[in-house]
C-alpha cells in the first residue's frame, strides 16, 4: 500500500471513529457532518471524498463484506455448494474485521432500530449486496441454482445474519465477545441454510 493509500485509510478510520464517538455522546440527529469532519481534523468538503452521507459512516465495511463473498465464490472447492460458499464468506468476514460484532456493529444495530434514515440506508445496503451476491452465485453454479433460487438462498443467508445480530445486540451498549457473537451468527446461518447444504 502506498503512503497516499495509507493516509487515506487512516483518515477514513478517523472519520468512522469520530462519528461513533459523537453519535454515542451527542446522539445521531444532533451530530452534523461538520462536527464529524472537525473531530477527524479534516475539512467538511474533504469528508465527501470518503463518505457520501452521515449514514454511510455506519456501514464502512460493506465493500469488504461483498468482497469476501465474491472471493469465497471464486475460490470455492469442488465439494462446495452455494450454501457452503456463503458460510465460508461469513467466516472470512469474521476473521478480517469486527464490523459485524464490534463497536460499529453494536452502534449500527441500535441506530437501525431508532433512526429511520439509518434503517433506510441499512435496507438499501442489504438489498444491493443481496442482489450482487445472488447474481454471482447463479453465475458460479449454473447447473445447480437459477437466479430465483440464488436470490432466495442469499435472502435466507442475509436474513439469518441480520436476525441473529438483532437478538444478540438488542440490549447491548458495548461489544460483547466478538468470537462468541461470530459463532452464534454462524450457527444461525447453518440453521437457515441447512436445506441448501450439499449432502
Amino acid at each position: 500500500m502506498s503512503l497516499r493509500d495509507r493516509k487515506r485509510t487512516r483518515t477514513r478510520q478517523a472519520l468512522v471513529t469520530a462519528a461513533a464517538d459523537l453519535f454515542e455522546s451527542r446522539g445521531y440527529d444532533a451530530t452534523t457532518i461538520a462536527d464529524i469532519a472537525a473531530a477527524a481534523e479534516i475539512g467538511t468538503r474533504t469528508f465527501f471524498s470518503y463518505f457520501a452521507s452521515k449514514e454511510d459512516l455506519l456501514f464502512p465495511e460493506t465493500d469488504g463484506r461483498l468482497r469476501a463473498a465474491v472471493e469465497a465464490i471464486a475460490h470455492r472447492g469442488p465439494a462446495d455448494g452455494p450454501a457452503e460458499v456463503l458460510l465460508e464468506a461469513l467466516r472470512r468476514v469474521g476473521e478480517d474485521t469486527d464490523d459485524l460484532t464490534g463497536r460499529i456493529g453494536v452502534l449500527r444495530m441500535r441506530l437501525i432500530r431508532t433512526v429511520p434514515a439509518v434503517r433506510g440506508r441499512g435496507l438499501q445496503v442489504q438489498m444491493d449486496m443481496q442482489r450482487e451476491i445472488a447474481r454471482r452465485l447463479a453465475a458460479a453454479f449454473p447447473g445447480e441454482i437459477d437466479e430465483v433460487r440464488a436470490a432466495a438462498l442469499t435472502g435466507a443467508f442475509v436474513g439469518a445474519v441480520t436476525g441473529a445480530l438483532q437478538v444478540l445486540m438488542e440490549d447491548v451498549e458495548q461489544p460483547t465477545d466478538p468470537a462468541a457473537v461470530q459463532r452464534a451468527v454462524e450457527v444461525a446461518v447453518e440453521v437457515a441454510l441447512t436445506p441448501w447444504f450439499r449432502k
